[in-house]
């Protein structure tokens, strides 16, 4: 029942505190620690101002990504140039790959899919792990019935705001492991815009993956492969870079609007509830 815009700023959030965590305990699992924290920090903001203030949840989100860019930009200014201070806050340690034995010798998948870090199988499971959290136990069927019918659900008991206010952090901290993916997970050291609008392509995702966990992750898939492609064709001239870099949004923007007509969101997404 709340709608998150705000992804984008959770993963920049996310990837700012993983720097700083690994950096300072000089463990890549500490930059982890860090990110699921601070993406549950602005999943909190998020709850406290849509669901105990009523504020309007799209410009929250706004607002919410606004203060992440300008917060990461600003704390970011204030690391000193100095390589020994700035290996306590900005140089943290990489997440290193962890090759599965037997499968990761597969011709093609094998290196693609079973020989990665830590955080990759994480996404793995934790698909497996929402899909049999929403889907097969008694508190998910409690939370698609508070972003369905919160009227409903309050008449038989059900604390609607709790359960809410789970969900929105649970899904804070499932964005603060995609969030630290742009720096322990990857690249390293944070620099300003660091996740790329990649929020955006996340809550597309979602939309298209008709706000289920396995559809969205194919979706993610799709639009992932669409990123790499633009990568993987530079090197044709005639195609100008620009349009090459902007061929993720812009087939994000095709494929959502070519199936939102046929999706149906939850039926109080967004929508405050106050108990009369």
């Amino acid at each position: 029942g709340v709608i998150n815009i705000a992804i984008e700023g959770q993963f920049l959030m996310a990837a700012f505190f993983a720097s700083v965590f690994s950096s300072l305990f000089y463990s890549a699992g500490m930059g982890l620690v860090g990110g699921i924290l601070a993406g549950i920090l602005m999943a909190w903001l998020l709850g406290l101002f849509s669901m105990r203030y009523l504020v309007d949840q799209v410009v929250l989100g706004v607002v919410l990504i606004a203060l992440a860019t300008g917060l990461t930009a600003f704390l970011l200014s204030q690391i000193p140039n100095d390589p020994e201070i700035r290996g306590y806050l900005n140089e943290p340690l990489i997440l290193e790959r962890i090759a599965i034995p037997g499968l990761a010798d597969i011709p093609i998948l094998g290196p693609t899919f079973f020989n990665q870090t830590m955080l990759v199988y994480l996404m793995y499971a934790s698909v497996v792990g929402v899909w049999f959290l929403l889907y097969q136990t008694r508190w998910g069927l409690r939370v698609r019935s508070v972003g369905e019918h919160p009227k409903a659900a309050d008449t038989v008991g059900i604390k609607v705001n709790r359960y809410r206010w789970q969900a929105v952090l649970l899904g804070g901290a499932f964005a603060g492991l995609g969030g630290a993916f742009f720096t322990v997970g990857s690249t390293g050291s944070f620099d300003n815009g660091a996740s790329s609008g990649n929020g955006f392509i996340a809550l597309a995702a979602v939309i298209m993956g008709r706000w289920h966990p396995i559809g969205a992750s194919m979706a993610a898939i799709f639009f992932g492969f669409f990123w790499t492609l633009q990568s993987q064709v530079q090197f044709l001239d005639k195609i100008p870079g620009e349009l090459l870099r902007a061929s993720p949004y812009l087939v994000t923007i095709i494929a959502v609007a070519g199936f939102v007509g046929r999706v149906r969101a939850p039926a109080a997404d967004g929508q405050p509830y106050v108990k009369s």
